[in-house]
């Protein structure tokens, strides 16, 4: 390799190459604004378009001002002074306390963590307990949602843990295990739904739903020996309820029964001595009218309901002396 001494043996003279240079960039001066208005071309007409899914809407602000909204499908927009934001406004988003699900799914997995910054609470009696619940919400008004609340997610979980700790507060630690749950998921979710509308969110609140609400580890195996006496104390009293239900209904229907036959009774035997005595006051007074002919009729109507009972009837002669010839021996039957 040659030994260069001077810089004019590696670059020639140095005027010689500032001249070459500035022919160089003369020729390429006319391409350089044409290359630039080709990019800002093709990067306008790439902003120019946009695209909106099924499930969104698109939301276009010019300088951050508010312009119209956008339905599903591909539009066109002022390029570099419009911008869009896609909202999702037919899914229904989810938010967690107390727990996390890190793969859902059939059988979905959760983490291990224990979120108890915000399901550990206080009832009204005086009892923690672990609240574990979902709140499940869409976007009613995409405009509301940009523009009047700065983080959408962050809010609702804010709101929702408060209301949710002011209303477990209200209730005793057993109406929030058991007998309130469905109660305390429809005032939650009114209460959210008041306090967002109040903020002029645009957010919906689709349902509250307590998932899972246990006393915290530490005082689990007392508190289950407390359930446990409730529960045998209910049991009991269920079947003392049952037997009464059984015996006393039973018994008051029979007192029943007994006294409604016996107030029958009294009520025929009284018809019964009433009729007698109208019958015989009426017969007295025919008697007294007509002696012989009611003397007659009540003799008459007397052999009538005697003689029907009396099997077999000889009529004898008054002048007969024997009634052997009347008695036909051998023969069945016959009057």
């Amino acid at each position: 390799m040659a030994d260069f001494e001077k810089p004019e043996d590696l670059f020639g003279n140095p005027e010689d190459f500032l001249k070459d240079a500035g022919k160089k960039l003369q020729k390429f001066k006319g391409i350089i604004p044409l290359a630039v208005a080709g990019v800002v071309i093709i990067a306008a007409l790439f902003s120019s378009f946009y695209s909106v899914g099924p499930d969104e809407v698109g939301v276009i602000r010019r300088f951050g001002k508010y312009v119209r909204s956008t339905n599903p499908g591909l539009h066109l927009k002022v390029p570099f002074v419009e911008k869009v934001n896609k909202v999702k406004v037919k899914y229904i988003f989810k938010e967690e306390f107390g727990f996390r699900t890190t793969r859902p799914g059939i059988v979905s997995q959760y983490s291990a963590r224990e979120y108890f910054d915000e399901s550990l609470m206080l009832t009204g009696d005086l009892n923690v307990l672990v609240v574990e619940w979902i709140v499940q919400f869409k976007v009613k008004n995409p405009v509301k949602l940009l523009f009047n609340i700065r983080n959408p997610r962050r809010t609702i979980r804010n709101i929702s843990e408060a209301v949710m700790r002011q209303v477990v507060g209200d209730n005793t630690v057993n109406e929030v295990l058991t007998r309130r749950r469905v109660e305390i998921n429809r005032e939650v979710q009114d209460k959210l739904q008041e306090i967002l509308d109040s903020y002029d969110s645009g957010v919906q609140i689709v349902t509250v739903k307590l998932q899972d609400v246990n006393p915290p580890d530490e005082v689990k195996p007392s508190f289950n020996e407390v359930n446990e006496a409730k529960q045998e104390k209910e049991k009991v009293i269920n079947q003392s309820w049952e037997k009464y239900n059984k015996i006393i209904p039973k018994a008051r229907g029979e007192a029943e029964k007994t006294i409604r036959e016996s107030e029958g009774y009294a009520l025929n035997r009284i018809n019964m001595a009433k009729g007698d005595a109208a019958k015989f006051i009426a017969t007295w007074e025919a008697y007294k009218n007509a002696k012989d002919v009611t003397r007659k009729r009540l003799y008459l109507e007397a052999l009538n309901e005697i003689l029907p009972k009396a099997g077999k009837k000889f009529i004898v002669d008054s002048k007969e002396k024997s009634i052997l010839p009347l008695l036909h021996l051998g023969e069945k039957g016959g009057n």
